[in-house]
C-alpha cells in the first residue's frame, strides 16, 4: 500500500546510539515517531501515512489507511505478504477473491467491517475495501513480510467487479 522502500517519518529515534536491528530483534529498543510522518495519496484509491515500513525491520510493515466516503479502492492483490486490515474508524465492506481472481468464484468472500474488526488476507487473494459509511474509514494495514512495490499486483484476467 506504500512505496515500501523507506519510512517517511524520518526513521527511527532510540536511546542509543541507533543499531541495525530496527525492531526486527537483536536491535536496540526503538521508538518511531509518527507525528512527522505525512500521509500521501496512492493510486489504489486511498490515503497512505507510513508508520513502519524499513529493509532494516523486513519482517513486518504498518501503515494507516484512510478511505474517504463512497470510495472503493482498486482491486488488487500482495504476492508473498500477508495482509491484515485492522479497522479503528468508521463502516466499510471488505471484498476478498481467491487466488484465482474470479469473482464469481465460490472463495469470493465479502463482509460489512466496523471498528475492532480484524481481516486477515492471504498472500495471492485479491482484496478492496469499501468505505459504506458518512465519515471516513480508517484502518491499520499491517503486512508481513513487510510491503514493497513489488509485490503489489493487479487481479488475474477476468477479475472485476460484479
Amino acid at each position: 500500500m506504500s512505496n515500501g522502500d523507506a519510512m517517511s517519518n524520518g526513521g527511527p529515534l532510540s536511546s542509543g546510539s541507533g543499531g541495525s536491528g530496527g525492531s526486527g530483534g537483536g536491535g536496540n529498543p526503538t521508538i518511531l515517531r509518527g507525528r512527522g510522518a505525512q500521509e500521501y495519496w496512492f493510486e489504489e484509491g486511498c490515503f497512505i501515512t507510513e508508520w513502519l515500513n524499513t529493509p532494516d525491520d523486513p519482517a513486518l510493515s504498518i501503515a494507516r489507511a484512510r478511505v474517504t466516503p463512497g470510495v472503493t479502492t482498486r482491486l488488487h492483490r500482495l504476492a508473498g505478504t500477508v495482509e491484515r486490515y485492522v479497522i479503528l474508524e468508521g463502516q466499510g465492506r471488505v471484498e476478498l477473491v481467491g487466488p484465482d481472481g474470479t469473482l464469481t468464484s465460490a472463495d469470493h468472500y465479502v463482509s460489512d467491517v466496523e471498528p475492532g474488526d480484524v481481516v486477515v488476507i492471504p498472500a495471492l487473494v485479491s482484496q478492496r475495501i469499501s468505505n459504506i459509511g458518512e465519515t471516513d474509514l480508517v484502518f491499520l494495514a499491517i503486512c508481513t513480510p513487510r510491503f514493497t512495490r513489488g509485490a503489489y499486483e493487479e487481479p488475474p484476467r477476468g477479475a472485476s467487479a460484479p
